[in-house]
């Protein structure tokens, strides 16, 4: 039999046992943490009836009323079908030690960590995928922050600080995601460039928040780390140096670019566009992509039982990392980046002492001339008194 539905059934037989257990149970153990529904109908029964003053939810161990069980039972058959009389003793059988119900619940949790993250991953790789058919984000980005809201409500009932925690090994790269890579990203991709390689000005508004890696081809990747590098040297930019930087690179000898290519895209015929309004495109297929990659990776941690529930959600936490600076630069891309906040001024100086400091900094100093040593000066012959001839 599955551990995990064992461990169901032993919380559920410690609470008929011992009703006093929920008091340790309840507070971060809910009903929707069970798999089984019968079990979450049982144990969501047990805590209403406590709620609502059962007596026997104030019994001690050995001294439990039938009347306990019974109105569990009853109870949770309002809320599903199929919970029997006879399957609450086969929970009370299957408990070995009620005063364990604690240890018993961690294992209840820890199975519902791993099942809910996986779930929230599963719905945010969808959330990835329909936007990218559609073109938009918003979908994603709510799944995303769904799924950030669910680690750190488990993180806070498992009892850890919700941080990001990198694996101690390297993860499996998580393949590319081709749906969200299509023919309208790769012809963005190659406008972009082809905008900022006719108008070189444009570079200046996008290199602040674009990404090589924000592009989906790797050939798209290498021109614009050659556009980007010229841009950096103040050096001129047109057809030959952007294809002189790709082949200094090493990027020829690739399989996804080649001269001709180069030329092609850096094309000065080219139709020129607003580099800044492709570059937001770019971006936002960026995040939707980052986005289902982290999800794949967050799904296949969740589908791992040996790894714990604290080492779980630390690590989730860090497959979203890069969703979370690819988001950032998406918005700085929408709204600009945030002002800079004026330095206070020093204190006890006046405005107008400020500007003659600075004057004062920016005026060659005088070199002031040496005082001679007493030692260097020239020997002073001594005088002698003249006597008077009167």
């Amino acid at each position: 039999m599955n551990p995990l539905h064992r461990a169901e059934q032993a919380v559920l037989g410690a609470v008929f046992l011992d009703p006093g257990q929920l008091e340790r149970l309840s507070p971060w153990l809910r009903p929707e943490h069970f798999y089984r529904p019968a079990h979450q109908a049982l144990y969501g029964a047990a805590l209403a009836l406590r709620d609502r003053g059962h007596p026997g939810s104030t019994a001690a161990a050995g001294a439990v009323p039938v009347s306990w069980v019974a109105d569990a039972v009853a109870e949770a058959g309002t809320r599903t079908r199929g919970v029997t009389a006879s399957y609450a003793h086969q929970l009370v059988a299957a408990c070995p030690r009620p005063e364990h119900a604690v240890v018993y619940g961690r294992m209840v949790l820890e199975g519902a960590i791993h099942r809910t993250v996986a779930e929230h991953a599963v719905r945010l790789h969808q959330a990835a995928r329909a936007d990218a058919v559609r073109g938009g984000t918003e979908e994603t980005l709510l799944r995303a922050d769904a799924l950030a809201g669910a680690l750190a409500d488990l993180a806070s009932r498992w009892g850890t600080d919700p941080r990001p925690v990198p694996p101690t090994t390297a993860p499996e790269p998580a393949p590319r995601a081709t749906a969200v890579a299509d023919g309208d990203v790769y012809a963005d991709e190659k406008f972009l460039l082809a905008c900022l390689a006719a108008r070189p000005d444009q570079l200046g508004t996008v290199v602040g928040w674009l990404r090589p890696s924000d592009f989906a081809d790797p050939g798209h990747q290498q021109l614009f780390w050659a556009l980007g590098a010229l841009h950096h040297r103040g050096e001129p930019v047109d057809q030959l140096t952007v294809l002189w930087e790709v082949q200094r690179r090493g990027a020829l000898t690739h399989s996804s670019l080649d001269a001709e290519r180069v030329l092609t895209v850096c094309d000065p015929l080219a139709v020129a566009g607003s580099a800044e309004h492709f570059g937001e495109q770019v971006v936002a297929a960026a995040l939707v992509r980052t986005a289902a990659e982290s999800a794949q990776r967050i799904r296949a941690l969740a589908e791992d039982a040996a790894v714990p529930a604290g080492r779980l959600i630390g690590h989730a936490l860090h497959a979203l990392g890069p969703l979370d600076e690819v988001r950032q630069r998406w918005h700085t891309a929408r709204t600009g980046p945030a002002p800079d906040k004026p330095s206070p001024p020093a204190p006890g100086r006046s405005s107008s002492g400020r500007v003659e400091a600075a004057r004062a900094r920016s005026r060659p100093r005088r070199t002031a001339a040496p005082t001679p040593s007493a030692a260097s000066l020239p020997a002073v012959p001594a005088r002698t008194p003249r006597r008077s001839t009167a």
